[in-house]
């Protein structure tokens, strides 16, 4: 299995940022860690393990990227304007500088998301704001609503980086688009935020965007043996 260390200094959020890369051929998808994870996270913890088999035949390609979660949804010492400004900082970094260079090392047009924890939220919200550049959502275990975070304060930068505000305001064209994509909210019954895939699974249907809400009976949760296993149903 093809595995490569991946590094520049990112125009967009103006510091390093690093990822793994594992694969030579298939569909490329991008992996969010969890709170404040890092690059090597998901290899850490067995994930890329579980689906070395298709990364090594040639069916699926990986960009494991940091996070900058220290310097925005958790930088407590900021106002919350300002982490939202660095949050969507992070949002054009994938978008501007991730999305292309994966586009064109996996020289296919369609890419995908993964994220568990909230991994997930980045995940599928990065996935709903750019349905022209990402075909496929996968969120396990994920909280979609970012007004714990916020001390409070709101506004239109964090409205539309909160996929429980914007999608429930859609208006038709952007239902469309969205109902051409793969989207999988994930988790199980166990889940400590089970409400968080809850309330996405039941935005989605009251939109009538099609997707997989599957909700794993007992003892399924919030915890990495039972990602480990719910991925291989999920990708590619």
């Amino acid at each position: 299995m093809n595995r490569e260390y991946v590094a520049w200094d990112s125009p967009v959020l103006g510091r390093r940022m690093e990822m793994l890369f594992f694969g030579h051929a298939g569909y490329p998808m991008i992996w969010f860690p969890t709170s404040q994870g890092r690059f090597y996270q998901y290899e850490d913890f067995g994930l890329i393990a579980t689906v070395s088999d298709l990364v090594g035949s040639g069916a699926l390609q990986i960009a494991c990227v940091d996070s900058v979660d220290a310097e925005s949804f958790y930088a407590t010492e900021k106002s919350p304007a300002e982490r939202m400004a660095r949050h969507d900082q992070y949002d054009r970094y994938v978008r501007e500088e991730v999305v292309p260079w994966l586009a064109a090392r996996a020289g296919n047009g369609g890419v995908g998301t993964f994220g568990a924890s909230f991994g997930a939220y980045h995940a599928v919200n990065f996935g709903l704001r750019h349905p022209d550049a990402v075909d496929k959502v996968v969120g396990f275990s994920g909280k979609y609503d970012i007004h714990s975070f916020l001390d409070g304060w709101w506004g239109d930068l964090a409205y539309f980086h909160c996929p429980t505000a914007y999608v429930p305001n859609m208006d038709g064209g952007l239902v469309r688009r969205l109902s051409t994509m793969d989207i999988a909210i994930v988790t199980g019954a166990t889940d400590n935020i089970l409400q968080g895939s809850e309330e996405m699974i039941r935005i989605l249907q009251e939109k009538g965007i099609p997707h997989r809400g599957h909700i794993w009976a007992a003892p399924y949760g919030h915890d990495w043996q039972w990602w480990k296993e719910q991925i291989r149903h999920y990708v590619p």
